[in-house]
């Protein structure tokens, strides 16, 4: 093989991976996002948002966090941003990756857009992210946490997220509460719940919930995909 044909190759190669703008995204996420969720679920996910308003008083019972983003920065004919870009989240029945597109779609708001917004860690807490994404990819198959409760073993969608970022104290547990704060009482939901499961409710134990995430002085938030419940548009 010639010279020339070397620097021809080394050519291609190189302009073969410059950085691509896709002409369909307006944004474009990152390994490290985190995304919060307002998933019309269940009872439990109204319980969830009600007694923790979160980043704009938006209602989110869900969060998962951006893991792979596939080939971006290469051109690539095969490359499909919905498909290769992986949200890994603790959800029923354990911690598994799930494509963007299958996470977004499962919440809507009036105006038909997921009920989904993205928070970044401030760019003095970026460097937390690899040791972070490490430790949530060796989560993978792990027994979602139904008890929600720390410790166990076994993970609920904002403990996995806080485990992961723990030993650089990125976001911090509170008291939970399953009280409705309007009439002081135990949501119902958590009663039977609790009921069921044989175990008895968790008040005043730490723990940790997306509306309480979103809030944190180390991100920033975004991106808005669409509005949840309750959100202030500002």
């Amino acid at each position: 093989m010639s010279i020339y044909q070397k620097i021809l190759i080394l050519f291609f190669l190189f302009t073969s991976c410059v950085h691509t703008k896709h002409k369909n995204e307006k944004f474009i996420l990152e390994v490290g996002d985190i995304l919060f969720q307002d998933l019309d679920s269940s009872p439990l996910c109204d319980a969830i948002e009600l007694v923790t308003p979160g980043f704009n008083n938006g209602n989110f019972s869900h969060i998962g966090i951006v893991v792979e983003v596939g080939d971006l920065h290469c051109i690539n004919p095969n490359y499909n941003y919905n498909d290769d870009v992986k949200i890994l989240e603790a959800i029923p029945n354990k911690v598994k990756k799930t494509r963007l597109d299958s996470f977004l779609n499962r919440s809507f708001d009036k105006n038909n857009n997921p009920k989904v917004i993205v928070g970044r860690l401030k760019p003095k807490y970026q460097y937390t992210i690899p040791n972070a994404i490490t430790f949530l990819k060796s989560k993978i198959g792990t027994k979602y946490d139904d008890e929600f409760l720390m410790n166990n073993e076994t993970y609920y969608c904002s403990e996995l997220i806080y485990d992961a970022f723990k030993n650089d104290s990125i976001f911090s547990l509170n008291p939970m509460t399953f009280i409705n704060p309007s009439t002081n009482d135990t949501l119902e939901a958590w009663v039977d719940y609790y009921r069921k499961l044989n175990i008895q409710i968790p008040e005043n134990q730490l723990g940790i919930n997306p509306g309480l995430m979103s809030i944190s002085n180390k991100i920033n938030i975004i991106h808005v995909y669409g509005y949840p419940d309750e959100y202030i548009v500002e």
